[in-house]
């Protein structure tokens, strides 16, 4: 498999939501099914069916996450020796030039994105043509509906 990239933030998370997942779910989704069992005949009962659905849907995510964490590769970027280039962790300030309008995006993992909470994958297309870019960089991104010039404003290793 390959490399997972993710921040350490990322990493955290992941690494919380494996452990309520063992610690709590688990062992609530077994009391679950058992107190289904008690109900009777099995083809019938729809708290068990959906026990069991529930059970394969933890173990799925348990096993989803251990595979994700052992192949991880946690990028801190307050760490790395970089000056004015955009590369995942980073967090940019991007000025439309037609607009003059600016959004903010911190490069992630894609298991962190958000765009909400201006989050994108580093797997996302706007991430692809800004990260290497540098400092003051004009960056020419094409939608399916248009191509738009952006400027590097600004670069944050937070």
């Amino acid at each position: 498999m390959e490399k997972v990239f993710m921040t350490p933030l990322g990493n955290d998370t992941l690494r919380e939501e494996l452990k309520s997942l063992i610690s709590k779910d688990r062992p609530e989704i077994i009391n679950a099914i058992a107190s289904a069992r008690a109900f009777g005949d099995l083809k019938e009962n729809a708290e068990y069916h959906a026990a069991k659905e529930r059970q394969s849907f933890i173990e799925g995510r348990i096993s989803e996450i251990e595979s994700k964490l052992s192949n991880a590769e946690v990028i801190d970027v307050t760490k790395l020796d970089i000056r004015e280039k955009v590369v995942f962790g980073s967090t940019v300030k991007l000025k439309y030039i037609n607009s003059k309008s600016i959004i903010k995006y911190k490069i992630v993992g894609e298991d962190e994105a958000d765009i909400d909470r201006g989050l994108i994958s580093y797997m996302a297309p706007i991430s692809r043509a800004i990260m290497g870019k540098n400092l003051l960089d004009d960056v020419e991104f094409e939608t399916s509906e248009e191509k738009t010039i952006f400027k590097i404003q600004s670069i944050e290793y937070i």
